[in-house]
């Protein structure tokens, strides 16, 4: 069966479409027909970004048409857990199912606590019509806005004045387009980034993708694992922090994917699902925004959601061994949901953390001695960060008051925890397969060496 995106699934998504609701739709009103009809594709077997925006567009028109029979059927649970929510949906029958996820795709891939495959089949056709048309927006913005020309000058040496013939740069009319050029392309940017996770399935063993969230308002949403975490026998969730959104999605994605690698390696035969989730409004500048709490506190409930969610559907004979790992503001995210409510996970790992709002490892809602903590040489972060996002006393996570497991850490600055090959990341993926007794720690501090 075609997958959203690729060719012949808008014809199938179509299709099923018309199965589902044709005879109802008929019957109550024989006016949806031809609307029903006109969502048949194309027969060239080519799904465009064109395509796409027309598919939703029809879709759209079926919907409107068919608002009576959408709200005949069950509706998922108003502010209900995400047992209501897995209940809801057992609860429909196939045709009703297909219904939802052909007539309202956005909002059954938003739905905590229902099967990954549901999510990702839902969520990958939103990601294909959002694709279609950024596409188009950007083919108008390039039409708009022609690239300048030249764009090379003669360089000018500035001590003397003279024009340099053998050495060119670029002019700053260029320079201000190409600027302008790579924002309107930013959104494509990030869904080229998942479609490119899709791509790499099978390369060196990696596993299926599976897009569990999805969403261009705002900065953009985006939820992508790599595995199934409903039959996962370990499973990490990563919080990015300050500047994470859908057009720079592709790092955070990558750092997922090192973490599957490296725990993949270490899981002795037992499966692994490692998932990025940028599920949140990020702060968007480090200086502007970063030192404001309400982002942690935001998207708190949204974390503890996905969390909760993740158990419900789970088809193993005990829950997953679940960890969540946050960077930077995502470990003020963190601690944000664990001292509002219940985080439901087994490990906490933080990397290059400012605070996490409480002032101790055993006010993070996991068991005693599972928080980990990782601060580089050279990460700036976490001391600048301690007066505003620190416990009591600005007590951060690296503070040994603080009561973490201080995990050895051989790269440096803030950004690399997840270099390829570093102990750094090996830490972590020994934490999220349940191997936390053989981590590297390091070494307590030498309560004489100012005496020294």
């Amino acid at each position: 069966m075609a997958r959203p995106g690729e060719p012949g699934t808008a014809r199938f998504a179509a299709d099923r479409l018309i199965a589902a609701a044709l005879k109802e739709a008929t019957e109550a009103d024989e006016k949806w027909a031809p609307k029903l009809r006109a969502l048949k594709a194309d027969d060239d077997l080519t799904v465009s970004d064109k395509d796409w925006v027309d598919a939703s567009s029809d879709t759209k028109g079926v919907t409107e048409a068919g608002k009576k029979y959408l709200d005949s059927l069950p509706q998922p649970p108003k502010n209900g857990s995400t047992k209501d929510n897995a209940e809801w949906w057992k609860g429909l029958t196939a045709e009703e199912q297909t219904a939802w996820i052909s007539m309202r795709p956005d909002s059954v891939g938003a739905i905590d606590g229902l099967p990954a495959t549901v999510r990702d089949e839902a969520n990958r056709t939103v990601l294909a019509e959002a694709h279609g048309v950024a596409q188009g927006e950007y083919d108008t913005w390039l039409k708009q806005h022609p690239e300048p020309s030249p764009r090379y000058q003669p360089y000018i040496d500035p001590y003397t004045g003279t024009i340099m013939k053998s050495i060119s740069v670029e002019t700053q009319e260029w320079k201000d387009w190409e600027e302008s050029r790579k924002s309107a392309h930013k959104s494509l940017d990030g869904m080229d980034a998942i479609q490119n996770r899709f791509d790499a399935t099978g390369t060196n063993g990696l596993p299926d993708a599976y897009l569990l969230g999805f969403s261009t308002e705002g900065d953009g949403r985006a939820i992508v694992a790599n595995g199934n975490p409903d039959t996962a026998d370990h499973t990490a969730v990563y919080v990015p922090g300050t500047t994470a959104d859908l057009g720079s999605v592709d790092g955070n994605i990558n750092r997922m994917v090192n973490v599957w690698h490296a725990a993949d390696v270490k899981a002795a035969g037992q499966s692994v699902s490692t998932i990025t989730w940028l599920g949140y409004d990020a702060p968007d500048s480090v200086v502007k925004d970063a030192p404001f709490e309400h982002y942690a506190y935001d998207g708190a409930p949204e974390l503890r959601n996905f969390m909760d969610g993740l158990d419900v559907p789970h088809s193993g004979d005990a829950p997953a061994h679940t960890t969540v790992i946050a960077h930077s503001y995502g470990t003020n995210l963190v601690g944000a949901a664990a001292e509002t409510g219940h985080l439901n996970a087994d490990d906490v790992v933080l990397a290059g953390s400012p605070g996490v709002k409480v002032s101790g490892a055993d006010e993070m809602d996991v068991p005693k001695g599972h928080v980990w903590n990782e601060e580089a040489d050279g990460d700036a972060v976490p001391d600048l960060g301690r007066w505003g996002h620190g416990g009591d006393r600005f007590v951060i996570p690296s503070d040994p008051e603080f009561g973490a497991n201080q995990l050895t850490t051989d790269t440096e600055g803030h950004s690399g925890y997840w270099n390829e090959n570093s102990q750094s990341l090996m830490n972590q993926a020994l934490v999220v397969v349940g191997k936390g007794d053989e981590v590297e720690l390091k070494p307590p501090p030498d309560p004489w060496s100012h005496m020294r």
